[in-house]
C-alpha cells in the first residue's frame, strides 16, 4: 500500500494473486517455484489450461480467475482507446493491439475501424494463418470496413517469430489494402506489426 504495485517483484505480485501457499510453503515460495518452473511470468500466464491446472497449488478455480484478470486488462486497454483520437494517443493503441495479438502462436491479421474523427468504432480479427503467414483478402477488408461505416482504419498483425520488423510482403500487402480502401474513401492511418517485445508502425517508418 505504501510503495505501490510497481515496487513488487514478479513473485510477490503472483503471491497476491495466489493468496495462499501449500503445506510447508508460503504464497511467495509457491510463486517463486512456479516462476522457476515456467521460466517467466509471461510463460505462466500463457500456459494452456491442462498444464496450468496440473501445477501444484493451482487448479481450475485459479485458471478461471487468471483468465478473468487477463480479460479485465484487455478491456481496460480497450476503454482507454475508445472515443479518443487514436492519432493523439498512439501509445495506448499499440498497447491494446499488442495485448490482443502478441501471444498468438499463429499469425492473425486484424483491423481497428475508426470514424471521421479517428475515434475507435470496433476491433476485429479478420484472418488467421500459420506460424509464418496469413492470407489477407483486400475485398473482405473493404467489405468489413464498409459494414462498420469506417472512415479510416488501422491495420495490425502479429509475427509469431517475435520479431516485429515488417517484411517486404507486409509492405506490398499494405499498399494493396491502401489502394483498395481508397476506392471507397477509407484511409489507412497505420499498419502496426506486433512482435514479442514491441511493435513497429508503418506510419512512423514512412511506409504509408
Amino acid at each position: 500500500m505504501a510503495r505501490g504495485p510497481a515496487a513488487l517483484s514478479d513473485a510477490e505480485l503472483l503471491a497476491i494473486f495466489l493468496r495462499t501457499g501449500t503445506r510447508g510453503k508460503t504464497a511467495v515460495d509457491l510463486a517463486r517455484d512456479l516462476l522457476t518452473h515456467y521460466g517467466s511470468l509471461r510463460a505462466l500466464l500463457q500456459a494452456q489450461r491442462a498444464e496450468f491446472c496440473a501445477a501444484h497449488g493451482l487448479g481450475d478455480a485459479k485458471y478461471v480467475q487468471l483468465q478473468a484478470v487477463l480479460e479485465m486488462a484487455r478491456r481496460h486497454l480497450w476503454e482507454n482507446i475508445q472515443h479518443e483520437d487514436t492519432l493523439l494517443n498512439p501509445a495506448d493503441t499499440r498497447r491494446y493491439l499488442s495485448a490482443r495479438l502478441r501471444d498468438y502462436g499463429h499469425e492473425v491479421f486484424a483491423c481497428l475501424y475508426l470514424d471521421n474523427r479517428h475515434r475507435v468504432l470496433h476491433f476485429e480479427e479478420l484472418f488467421r494463418g500459420t506460424i509464418d503467414g496469413a492470407s489477407v483478402h483486400p475485398r473482405e477488408v473493404v467489405k468489413r470496413a464498409l459494414h462498420h461505416n469506417a472512415a479510416a482504419v488501422i491495420l495490425a498483425h502479429n509475427h509469431p517469430s517475435g520479431v516485429a520488423e515488417p517484411s517486404r510482403a507486409d509492405e506490398v500487402l499494405t499498399q494493396r489494402l491502401k489502394d483498395a480502401l481508397a476506392l471507397v474513401d477509407i484511409r489507412v492511418l497505420d499498419h502496426v506489426v506486433v512482435g514479442d517485445t514491441g511493435t513497429v508502425s508503418f506510419a512512423e517508418r514512412g511506409l504509408l
